[in-house]
């Protein structure tokens, strides 16, 4: 397979949103945006220019942004006007420069039995997943979202606004926008490698360490899939919903034993 410009690219915006994202290294992070950014200028076609461009100018915004777990309004309040203009700014570009390229499609089109079946098996898997995850092999990951030692109905409410809220923007924005903007431009295994590197990149800063980045990094290869073969919104939110459930489940658990999320609603 001959390697081209256009994948040597990719390389660096990927490498460039790992370093500065998931890393947290501002100075080589910002010399492999600008690399990215000076072979994207480079480029012949316009409509590539802009869209990978574009893509850039967000991963360096989200650079920016406080990405944490902290639930207080202030936090809900920063953090969430850094997502919205990270899903506001490329479609409302697109949508006058490169109709069609982000297409809000909530419902599919036509009923397939596959898709119900990805969603069946996300249910125990995502169970097995979390299990092993939270509480074999990173057992300190409920401790990445703070609750207080006493039960408290207010500060558990904000953890499920907050986890379903992330999530539901995690597939507006890394599948809705930055697989559907890397698929306009790339075959589809190239844009889905690339767009899985900046949903583990975000998650990773956010709360995802120790094993967390091989478990991200494949689910976000399967949304992409699901994304690619459904072209609707539904049932990529419809499976990471499923995560969330059993996620805010394990970390209830973790800090009030007697207060599993399922059990609470």
């Amino acid at each position: 397979m001959r390697i081209t410009r256009r994948d040597w690219n990719l390389l660096l915006f990927s490498a460039a949103t790992i370093v500065l994202l998931a890393l947290e290294r501002p100075v080589p992070g910002v010399i492999l945006w600008l690399g990215a950014f000076f072979f994207v200028l480079r480029d012949p076609e316009p409509a590539y220019r802009r869209r990978l461009g574009l893509l850039l100018g967000v991963i360096l915004l989200l650079s920016f942004a406080p990405i944490h777990t902290d639930t207080s309004t202030p936090h809900f309040l920063s953090l969430g006007a850094f997502f919205l203009v990270a899903i506001l700014i490329p479609t409302l570009v697109f949508a006058r420069t490169d109709p069609g390229v982000i297409d809000y499609r909530l419902w599919p089109r036509k009923f397939r039995w596959i898709d119900l079946v990805y969603v069946a098996i996300a249910i125990p898997l995502a169970y097995l997943v979390v299990q092993l995850y939270f509480f074999h092999a990173n057992p300190w990951m409920p401790t990445h979202w703070y609750l207080p030692p006493v039960y408290d109905d207010e500060k558990v409410w904000r953890l499920v606004v907050g986890l379903n809220g992330v999530g539901i923007w995690d597939e507006l924005f890394f599948v809705n926008i930055v697989f559907a903007t890397l698929r306009s431009l790339h075959d589809y295994r190239r844009a889905n490698l690339a767009q899985a590197v900046v949903y583990t990149s975000v998650l990773y800063n956010m709360a995802f360490t120790g094993i967390g980045p091989i478990v991200v990094y494949a689910f976000a290869l399967t949304q992409g899939s699901m994304y690619e073969q459904s072209r609707n919104l539904f049932y990529v939110l419809l499976v990471h919903l499923i995560v969330d459930a059993f996620l805010l489940e394990a970390i209830i658990r973790f800090y009030y034993p007697g207060h599993g999320a399922f059990h609470w609603f």
